[in-house]
């Protein structure tokens, strides 16, 4: 999986071949297609390990499943997550999966367990949609340093993704 996300980030996902993992990760082209049978099998696979890993950070960093919180800390513990900018695979493999349905379903799966469903926010839902804020801005802190050229310092980053966590537990905002 190291492997192919070397080659997403140096080349984007059109440079993963077998051939190419097979190099990168330093064994046969014959032991890559022993696990994979084909190019979308394991880009899917690609997307299931860093939806694993995903969460695993965030159940890490709330000490808990998500099940056992509150939506308020579920919130801000995935604002803490946006502490760690995206890597270039993370933000090339988010947008591809945003196009393809089984790609993107680990993701949807992981988030369907940290944050509401943004269809059952009404208008009038202060709360609610402060909390849909807190969401867009950790999503924003994640991709910044690859879509921007605000480069933000890491205490800084630290201290906005703590923020925005304090905006998700307060309540509405004035």
């Amino acid at each position: 999986m190291n492997a192919a996300q070397g080659i997403i980030t140096a080349q984007g996902t059109a440079a993963v071949t077998f051939e190419a993992v097979a190099e990168a990760a330093g064994v046969s082209r014959g032991g890559v297609l022993y696990h994979f049978a084909n190019k979308t099998e394991l880009l899917v696979a690609l997307h299931e390990h860093l939806a694993e890993r995903w969460e695993g950070e965030l159940v890490d960093a709330l000490g808990t499943q998500p099940e056992d919180a509150s939506i308020e800390d579920r919130i801000a513990t995935y604002a803490a997550a946006s502490e760690r900018s995206a890597t270039g695979a993370e933000l090339i493999l988010m947008v591809e999966a945003s196009l393809h349905g089984e790609m993107r379903a680990p993701y949807s799966r992981v988030a369907a367990r940290w944050v509401p469903d943004a269809k059952q926010v009404r208008e009038d839902d202060q709360q609610g949609l402060d909390q849909l804020i807190a969401l867009l801005a950790a999503d924003g802190l994640w991709a910044s340093d690859l879509l921007t050229e605000l480069n933000i310092p890491h205490r800084l980053r630290k201290a906005l993704a703590q923020r925005i966590g304090e905006i998700a537990r307060s309540g509405p905002l004035t």
